[in-house]
């Protein structure tokens, strides 16, 4: 039988000289908790990647509507300022186009309704050349974009099927015409 020297560092087993069946069942005996946290990491790793996957599509939708915000901002304050225009309405929209470059402009949908002072409002799609502005009118921009949260990667057809869930992101602005 062979006799082994053992130090401190060895977990679970008094330092002094054994041999190396003792050694072998001692160690054993002190690790059972290896296979439960793997069980463990089993169980909570999807929970895990559905709440990160939902974090992740909030913070897509939540940038969208970020910039359709702030695209419409800037929309809304060129047309006010665009009295002389020949067609104020068509450069509010290419100007939110241009200011939400990560959104689809094919998706946007527009409607700017201008209001005299003390009178009722006509309301635009994306052209106003017929449109005279006048100082004092009010000009309100409106933008719409479809927003579709893609959860179908955690559906199984023949299983389940989880609905996609849909929303609309709207941005509204009414400026003063300068």
């Amino acid at each position: 039988m062979q006799l082994i020297k053992l130090t401190a560092a060895s977990p679970g087993v008094r330092v002094g000289t054994r041999s190396l069946g003792k050694r072998v069942r001692a160690r054993l005996r002190t690790s059972h908790e290896g296979g439960q946290a793997a069980v463990e990491f089993a169980l909570v790793l999807p929970i895990l990647l559905i709440v990160l996957t939902g974090i992740f599509w909030f913070g897509i939708t939540l940038n969208h509507y970020l910039q359709l915000t702030n695209a419409v901002g800037i929309g809304g304050e060129l047309l006010s300022v665009s009295r002389g225009a020949a067609d104020p309405c068509a450069a509010a929209t290419q100007a939110i186009a241009n200011a939400a470059p990560l959104l689809n402009s094919a998706n946007l949908a527009y409607t700017i309704v201008l209001t005299p002072q003390g009178g009722t409002g006509a309301s635009y799609s994306s052209s106003c050349s017929s449109a005279t502005l006048a100082t004092g009118e009010n000009a309100q921009v409106t933008a719409t974009y479809p927003c579709t949260l893609p959860l179908s990667i955690f559906s199984l057809p023949p299983l389940f099927t989880i609905k996609t869930p849909s929303c609309t992101l709207t941005a509204q602005v009414t400026e003063l015409v300068q």
